[in-house]
């Protein structure tokens, strides 16, 4: 496969039950280039101290900060939160943010909810760009990132350089429907979430849809432009099987071989 390799890396959310060492040495066991920090447990929004450490203890085993992984939900958490938010992302030198586009689906949300997704997008986003950071949607169902059509029309709404998406494969959606839908938004991903899961949240080896991953991964190295793609949700959460993870993907991004799983 010719290209760009994507950067591999691991979202902390993943190991939520490791501290920020524990994180960083399985990060480094796996032979993985960067770290998505969550909000959640290791860098909470808003604790300078917690972002400053983190970043150099990052820094110290050698990994870069992919992001800051928020639950900033543009439109309907308090605006006043995102302070917190870029503070802690520009001391802990992420150079994106995931935030997420609103707390209800597309289907869900009135005209005057979806207005305000976009204008507190924008609103985020020009704070954020002035400070060198960018901002990334988490796709994702009950929001409005919920399909690829409609992450892109909201994309195309809030209409800023600096705001793009995150991808993963939407909850049941077989191959061929989940590929498609990279397809679709593949120009505006900032990154993307590597898991296997099938049917609903059951936890597999990435190797178990290694036909979606392979396509994936052929799709983003063709775009000749460098992206991450973070392992999130591992079976068992368990940090042991993070190695075998980041060596599936490797191999999945040096070319062609037997595909197959589920979907």
């Amino acid at each position: 496969m010719t290209g760009v390799m994507p950067r591999l890396g691991l979202c902390s959310v993943t190991l939520r039950h490791l501290d920020v060492a524990g994180v960083l040495a399985a990060a480094v066991e796996a032979g993985l280039d960067c770290v998505e920090w969550g909000a959640d447990i290791h860098v909470p929004a808003g604790d300078e101290a917690a972002a400053a450490r983190v970043r150099a203890a990052t820094e110290e085993a050698g990994l870069a900060v992919a992001s800051y992984g928020s639950y900033y939900r543009a439109g309907s958490t308090d605006p006043a939160a995102f302070d917190g938010v870029l503070r802690s992302a520009v001391l802990l030198g992420a150079p994106r943010i995931r935030i997420w586009a609103g707390a209800t689906g597309t289907d869900e949300t009135s005209a005057e909810g979806r207005t305000a997704v976009v204008e507190d997008t924008r609103r985020a986003a020009k704070l954020a760009a002035e400070a060198g950071v960018q901002l990334a949607y988490e796709f994702h169902r009950n929001t409005l990132t919920d399909g690829a059509d409609r992450t892109l029309r909201l994309l195309n709404a809030v209409d800023h350089p600096d705001v793009r998406t995150y991808w993963q494969p939407p909850l049941d959606l077989p191959d061929a429907e989940a590929i498609a839908g990279l397809d679709t938004v593949i120009d505006r991903v900032a990154a993307v979430h590597a898991f296997s899961w099938w049917p609903g949240t059951t936890r597999h080896p990435l190797s178990t849809r290694a036909g979606l991953w392979r396509a994936v991964l052929a799709r983003l190295c063709a775009r000749r432009r460098p992206l991450d793609v973070l392992v999130e949700f591992v079976p068992e959460n368990d940090e042991k099987v993070l190695a075998r993870e980041a060596r599936t993907l490797r191999s999945l991004a040096a070319g062609p071989g037997p595909g197959g799983g589920p979907g």
